[in-house]
């Protein structure tokens, strides 16, 4: 099946197999790929945390509004994290970027002032989160992208204190009556003539 086949059977899963499962193999390629994900000047302001622990799964699914039993019946949960503090964000593009990155960033970026940067670098994070899910696809992994999260109740669990929650992917096996797939929901998308512009 080429990827354009792959991304028209991939939906939003909305019940999981229990029993399903992601591999470890699956797992360690899905980490590599979200560690090539790219950013605007490769700022990489992110954390990627992979939990399949079921004591922590249950205590983030409590602070997943109706996305519990996602959250719960699903194989890994992927919680997207981004830098907290804007100056160890400095610290840590000054120590690994070369100096025109650095400079992109403090002649275009930081004048903008604090709440500027710090909606660009939630913007890195998004960029990752299409990585993923087109890997997913890709590797016949079923996956749920959930904004509907506690973004501090998963920071209170998750304790990870230079960084914060954005959202979360659930990753695993959908169930086979979930009612959410293509054959039983058709994808409803706007006509390409409406979104695809040449110019």
């Amino acid at each position: 099946m080429n990827f354009l086949e792959q991304m028209k059977n991939r939906y939003t899963v909305k019940k999981y197999n229990p029993q399903g499962k992601v591999t470890e193999q699956q797992v360690a390629e899905l980490k590599q790929i979200l560690n090539l994900s790219p950013s605007s000047i490769n700022s990489q302001p992110w954390n990627f945390i992979f939990v399949n622990d079921p004591e922590l799964k249950q205590q983030l699914g409590d602070k997943s509004y109706f996305n519990k039993e996602k959250v719960l019946e699903s194989n890994y949960i992927i919680v997207f994290q981004v830098i907290k503090d804007i100056e160890n964000f400095e610290k840590q593009i000054e120590e690994n970027l070369p100096e025109g990155a650095v400079n992109y960033y403090r002649t275009m970026v930081k004048p903008k002032g604090e709440e500027a940067v710090k909606s660009w670098l939630r913007h890195q994070v998004y960029l990752s989160l299409g990585v993923l899910l087109s890997a997913c696809a890709a590797m016949g992994i079923d996956s749920t992208p959930m904004e509907g999260i506690e973004p501090d109740g998963y920071d209170a669990v998750l304790n990870n204190e230079k960084y914060e929650t954005l959202f979360a992917v659930a990753i695993g096996e959908r169930d086979e009556t979930d009612a959410n797939q293509p054959k039983f929901n058709p994808k409803k998308r706007l006509n390409a003539e409406k979104v695809i512009v040449e110019a």
